[in-house]
């Protein structure tokens, strides 16, 4: 199992059971798994045509879900500074409906997701690096965390 394979996939019980493994690798792995459900809700929902009456567009719903876990992610990066990830939030004032970014350096480089609503953690220090390569990077590091032995889960190189 890795990273890619369930990202392209759409098999719930996999992805239920790739999150749930990389959320017993303790507070990095839950770092990882909103770092990926926000990813993989992001690039679905710009694909999503449809809804459920009543309820709203299947990309509403896969952007609300985004938004929660950049919440879950935000609050886990603030409360566990010891891991050593640098993330923030800066406003976008060229996107308007989405103009809060959160910023998220990974080892291999940064990540951004806009997002409707600000939340967890501080002003980002630092500048958008310009590179389209947050799902690259983001798969890369799930599978960092996803296949680090136990006796160094806590300590991946940042």
């Amino acid at each position: 199992m890795n990273a890619l394979e369930i990202y392209a996939g759409s098999d719930g019980a996999a992805t239920r059971a790739f999150y749930d493994i990389l959320e017993h690798r303790g507070p990095l792995g839950i770092v990882a798994m909103n770092l990926f459900r926000a990813q993989k809700c992001s690039s679905r929902a710009k694909r999503y045509r449809g809804g459920i009456r009543g309820v709203g567009s299947y990309r509403s719903l896969s952007y609300s879900r985004k938004g929660w876990s950049l919440e879950q992610l935000s609050k886990t990066l603030a409360r566990y500074p010891e891991l050593g990830i640098r993330f923030g939030w800066k406003k976008d004032p060229k996107t308007r409906g989405a103009e809060w970014v959160m910023d998220v350096d990974l080892p291999g480089g940064q990540v951004s997701f806009h997002s409707l609503a600000r939340y967890a953690g501080p002003d980002y220090a630092g500048d958008w690096d310009g590179q389209h390569k947050s799902e690259e990077r983001i798969l890369h590091f799930c599978d960092q965390v996803f296949h680090a032995p136990a006796e160094h889960q806590q300590c991946l190189p940042l």
